[in-house]
């Protein structure tokens, strides 16, 4: 994917530009970008699809919303350009990436590992998820030892997905019936101005990321991707 590390900066800083003020992205989207990410929608077509959105509003003699305040608005736009991209694309061989003009320098990818794998032993964590936080810290100091050879990112990112989603299931696992409710119903309450713009498959997918990103949050838990290794 283009841009691959600047995935969420570049999407939250053009939403921005054409919004013309500084509005902070809400934990709804960032639950949508994270859906874009992880169906491989590129970078272009979220760019392209916000364009349109604003376009569109501007173009309207009556308004009958004030003014764009969240992705979400621009969630059926995103996802027609994907699909133009998509179909214009087909047929067409995707030159492979080439991992150190992309910046994916061992020594930071390692630190990253390592990072997390610090930050999920520190946690303050019981039961189940005490216990898969450290089977995870321990795999991820593992994948931090440097290769022999050049290392297969697309393998790597694959597995610390898997990480990922062990430790957010053994979360769910020991967060409370009434919390996981009221998690649920608070993702309800900030997607039903929008419910209408999306379809069913993306307010699922919205709603799991968004329960996803608030258990992280609560326990201050490391996200694993190399999406969410640091730049500098």
């Amino acid at each position: 994917m283009e841009n691959y590390f600047n995935y969420f900066t570049e999407i939250e800083e053009h939403f921005q530009r054409r919004r013309g003020s500084i509005l902070l992205l809400s934990t709804l989207d960032w639950a949508l970008i994270e859906t874009w990410r992880e169906a491989g929608i590129p970078l272009e077509a979220v760019l392209r699809g916000i364009d349109t959105a604003f376009d569109r509003y501007d173009a309207r003699k009556h308004r009958t919303v004030r003014r764009i305040n969240g992705l979400v608005w621009c969630a059926q736009e995103v996802m027609t350009a994907a699909e133009d991209m998509r179909e214009a694309s087909l047929g067409i061989a995707k030159p492979q990436s080439d991992a150190a003009s992309a910046g994916l320098e061992w020594d930071r990818i390692a630190a990253h590992l390592t990072q997390a794998a610090a930050a999920l032993k520190s946690a303050n964590l019981t039961g189940l998820a005490a216990q898969t936080a450290a089977e995870i810290a321990d795999r991820l100091t593992v994948l931090a030892t440097p290769p022999e050879s050049a290392p297969n990112l697309e393998d790597l990112e694959r597995n610390l997905t898997v990480l990922e989603e062990k430790l957010l299931n053994a979360l769910i696992v020991t967060t409370s019936e009434a919390e996981l409710t009221a998690l649920r119903e608070q993702s309800a309450q900030e997607l039903a101005p929008y419910r209408r713009r999306m379809q069913a498959v993306q307010i699922r997918q919205i709603e799991q990321q968004f329960l996803h990103k608030r258990l992280l949050e609560k326990h201050n838990l490391p996200r694993l991707s190399l999406f969410y290794m640091r730049q500098d």
